[in-house]
């Protein structure tokens, strides 16, 4: 066999492996013929560790015969020749991809073999190992992903495993609420990537990042977009990665996803998922060098979740909320370095930022004692010093910017006045008026465009 073969069939299996362990564990799952704990942990173990073994021969076969870029072609899974759209699925193994894939398998084996350990014998252990291969397979194919298709196959995976995970506590509302604001949120940032993605395939005919970025790899590549459209396209794409990574005005998600299990807050909101707007922004680097608006909206974006998220974390009275804030800021700084152009300094801060942070997340239901343990030695409590440009600030503004990270920044508010009411109101009426038109039908009464609200309905109590 020759060496692109050997590529071929090593990539197919770190590309394939989480998928299939996936479609082992929810089928079992779903037939009612679950698996036994050390089985399950032994098929991730297994999963993970071929998946990662290949990663690596293929990054030695590239740095043997010294190629930059490597593609493993699936093909169109969808065609639609009427509007000129097809689904294409294809892996790519570049500077980018490569350490991305195997952070995402080095962690999830970390994490997931804390899981298994912490959540023995839990009600839901099933469950959750589910949704954590559904979040490693999507982790695996949105950092491998060779077009925007496949990228957004892998970013949908990872939204609705981390939706599923926040609400593991199904018993208590609490939980249930929170990750449907956390999924309301990726909607809107779908949604955006979506409009992304029809937009290329409008203006190139594809979203082969392989075509769409030129010839030479990442990052050195240069879009084959205009100016204008490079705008419109990074704009879009900037909203989506807002979205997934909780910067303004989207953060107020971010604390409410601690609700889940600490294994998947710390792979989820510490390492990977809370990054993969920025890998997003990232890949589509190219894209953004074509338009310095867009770079200078990056990094204002960067700098003012970075700034809020500073201020709202020294105020939490949680661990991991506090972790969580900590999180946002220096995700937020790897937006700003993605605005600057600086794509290697981001790239080392992404992989440094996800290890640590992990880590932090995983030792979270210790670290009170612990904090504790080296009071009690030292004997008094630990002093915490105002910061000096705080400390500079009259005492009216230091409380009108307490009250304000208290408050989260009042974001979860504004959007709620701002975007979702409207939106309820009206879609309300229109649910008024369907209702008037079918009783109309069935003979009940005359039709009516002023039908008011049903009594009882949350906006007659309002």
């Amino acid at each position: 066999m020759n060496v692109a073969l050997w590529t071929q069939i090593f990539g197919i299996v770190a590309a394939l492996c989480p998928a299939i362990l996936l479609l082992l564990l929810g089928f079992r799952l779903l037939i009612n013929r679950p698996m036994s704990e050390l089985i399950v942990g032994r098929c991730l173990k297994a999963a993970v560790g071929m998946s990662l073994v290949s990663s690596l021969v293929v990054l030695v076969i590239m740095l043997a015969t010294g190629s930059r870029r490597e593609f493993i072609d699936f093909g169109d899974m969808v065609a639609i020749h009427d509007v000129h759209f097809h689904f294409h699925m294809k892996f790519v193994f570049d500077r980018l991809s490569v350490p991305m894939v195997l952070l995402s398998l080095v962690l999830c084996g970390t994490v997931g073999t804390f899981g298994l350990s912490y959540l023995h014998r839990d009600a839901g252990f099933q469950r959750f190992f589910v949704c954590f291969a559904m979040f490693l397979t999507g982790m695996t194919f949105a950092s491998l992903a060779g077009t925007i298709e496949t990228l957004f196959l892998g970013w949908e995976l990872v939204g609705l495993s981390s939706a599923l995970l926040v609400a593991y506590f199904h018993e208590r509302s609490a939980p249930v609420t929170n990750g449907l604001r956390v999924w309301s949120v990726y909607r809107l940032a779908d949604a955006a990537f979506l409009a992304a993605a029809i937009a290329l395939h409008h203006q190139t005919g594809g979203g082969d990042f392989g075509i769409l970025m030129g010839d030479e790899p990442w990052p050195a590549g240069t879009a084959s977009l205009s100016s204008g459209t490079a705008f419109l396209v990074g704009t879009f794409l900037l909203i989506a990665a807002a979205g997934k990574s909780g910067l303004v005005p989207f953060s107020g998600w971010l604390p409410r996803a601690m609700e889940g299990p600490t294994p998947s807050s710390a792979i989820f909101y510490g390492a990977l998922s809370v990054h993969l707007g920025a890998f997003l922004l990232l890949r589509a680097s190219p894209i953004l060098d074509q338009s310095t608006l867009l770079c200078a909206m990056i990094v204002i974006l960067g700098f003012v979740s970075a700034v809020f998220a500073a201020l709202a974390g020294r105020v939490q009275t949680d661990i991991k909320s506090a972790l969580a804030f900590a999180s946002l800021t220096q995700v937020s700084i790897i937006v700003v370095e993605i605005g600057l152009g600086l794509q290697y300094l981001a790239l080392v801060h992404l992989i440094g930022h996800a290890c640590m942070r992990s880590l932090q997340l995983l030792r979270a239901p210790t670290l009170l004692r612990d904090y504790k343990t080296m009071e009690n030695a030292i004997g008094e409590s630990l002093d915490h010093e105002l910061p000096r440009v705080l400390a500079w600030l009259g005492v009216s503004t230091q409380r009108k910017l307490y009250r304000a990270a208290m408050e989260r920044g009042y974001m979860d508010s504004i959007l709620d006045e701002v975007v979702v009411g409207p939106f309820l109101r009206l879609f309300s009426i229109f649910n008024c008026w369907e209702q008037s038109w079918t009783r109309w039908l069935n003979g009940s009464e005359k039709p009516s465009l002023s039908t008011p609200l049903p009594q009882g309905s949350k906006l007659n109590d309002e």
